[in-house]
């Protein structure tokens, strides 16, 4: 019974590893549930590091040292002391996120007064996470990173879970190369692209690759070869996010297994084969600067799973969003999030959307910041008149400002009355609001105080909102 009450203790405990205070709170209730937590705690250490505590973390780190590579340290590095101990446990085996981004920062901003030295702590450190007693499942390689890891006594044993890898810039090919040997169990990878035959030979090697996230910096040569690698692993690729266009226009009608497909997209750049590409599993689309038809084209060869699109960009003048909309009403009955920039001629449009898509939770709505008026007034009633009973999230970016904007949100407002309570966002990207808003908050505080507004964010500086997060949490310190 008492190993049934620590399973379930753990269980409960680990539904409780994004909530820091919370779990540092449960530390001193016994030793039992100490030993429960301390794990969760460092299995991703870096994300609740602060930069206060850094050099803390750093100390504990250390502490870990067997004496012979501490007493290197103190014979090379005159701040290193005898005063580190031993630690309670081997904080550094329940470490499953190994995020050389954060850890070389800390050193080098230890350090910063060593460069001479500072290599032999690097290497200590790097050393004493590389082990053959912990095993990693989220591998962070930072810019410009040149250590051979790959040679590490244990490192086979170490990567041999890897799950998730992200890789910046300039990395030492011969250590991608090594990587590639030896780990072929990534199913998330996340890189640049750049002019390095390591992570071709990285990408081949694995057996499940399931979402890749591809961000193009320099040489966009190096695209071709990378897509041609990712040929390979068609069939389990689900998840693909790219920035530029595709080198082939085979690439993503190869692609028929894609869940999620998010691509940014250069302006003016060609996008007609979009009509012979069909995805017929895509549930979730997120796009910026591809033109409105070739998007309809796209959504029309889906098959009717489409549960969230968003459609960002700064589309120029003269786009017309109607067929787009029309598409997205015959295809996408199971709609729940939708992001569009509007203008005033598209409003009309939204009317039909609202009504064929009945399970429409979320709508962002863009505003496009060529129209000089645009008729909110209009909107609102539609909205009122139409929305389903499961839309309530709702995020508006404001492009202008006027006085004439307050009175249409008290109309929307006041005849909401009596559906679910809204969450609310706004963003008031390219405009002051220091003159209107102690009367824009009053209205808000109004209305959250009758119940018709139950969570409401506003955010002056632009936006820095998730793209479908309509609660916006307190970061825990």
């Amino acid at each position: 019974m008492s190993n049934l009450n620590r399973d379930v203790l753990y269980l409960i405990l680990e539904e409780l590893q994004d909530d820091k205070n919370t779990l540092y709170s449960c530390l001193s209730v016994n030793k039992s549930w100490c030993i429960i937590i301390i794990p969760i705690l460092w299995k991703d250490p870096w994300k609740f590091l602060k930069q206060k505590k850094k050099l803390l973390f750093l100390n504990v780190i250390i502490s870990h040292l067997s004496n012979e590579s501490r007493n290197n340290l103190i014979e090379n590095v005159d701040i290193f002391t005898n005063s580190y101990q031993k630690p309670l446990f081997n904080y550094i085996s329940f470490c499953k996120h190994l995020n050389f981004n954060v850890l070389m920062d800390i050193i080098h901003c230890t350090y910063f007064n060593y460069d001479d030295k500072i290599s032999i702590v690097k290497n200590d450190i790097i050393n004493l996470f590389i082990n053959e007693n912990t095993k990693f499942t989220h591998l962070y390689i930072p810019n410009n990173f040149d250590y051979q890891i790959h040679l590490i006594p244990g490192v086979e044993y170490c990567f041999s879970e890897l799950q998730f890898l992200r890789c910046d810039f300039n990395i030492n090919q011969n250590t991608l190369e090594g990587l590639a040997k030896i780990i072929e169990s990534i199913k998330k990878l996340e890189f640049k692209p750049e002019n390095n035959t390591g992570i071709i030979k990285l990408i081949e090697a694995q057996k499940n690759l399931n979402n890749i996230h591809l961000s193009y910096n320099r040489d966009d040569s190096f695209c071709k070869p990378v897509e041609e690698s990712l040929f390979k692993h068609v069939d389990t690729i689900q998840y693909l996010k790219i920035n530029w266009v595709p080198t082939t226009k085979e690439f993503l009608t190869y692609h028929v297994n894609l869940i999620s497909l998010e691509i940014t997209s250069i302006k003016n750049a060609n996008w007609n084969h979009l009509e012979n590409v069909s995805l017929p599993r895509l549930k979730i689309l997120k796009v910026k600067e591809i033109p409105s038809n070739d998007l309809a084209n796209l959504i029309n060869n889906t098959k009717g799973h489409l549960t969230e699109i968003n459609i960002g960009s700064s589309f120029p003048k003269g786009i017309d969003n109607k067929r787009l909309i029309q598409t997205i009403c015959q295809k996408c009955p199971k709609l729940k999030y939708l992001m569009l920039l509007f203008k005033n001629k598209d409003i009309s449009d939204i009317e039909n959307l609202l009504i064929k898509c009945q399970y429409l939770n979320g709508l962002i709505i863009d505003v496009n910041r060529y129209e000089m008026e645009f008729d909110w007034n209009k909107l609102f009633n539609i909205l009122i008149k139409s929305s389903p009973p499961s839309l309530f999230k709702f995020k508006f970016f404001v492009h202008r400002f006027r006085t004439s904007k307050l009175e249409s949100l008290k109309f929307f407002f006041d005849n909401w009355k009596g559906r679910h309570p809204i969450l609310l966002q706004i963003v008031p990207n390219y405009v002051r609001l220091e003159s209107y808003i102690g009367k824009y908050i009053d209205i808000i505080e109004k209305y959250k105080a009758e119940g018709i507004i139950k969570k409401y964010d506003n955010d002056l500086n632009g936006n820095t909102f998730e793209e479908f997060e309509w609660i916006k949490e307190k970061k825990k310190i």
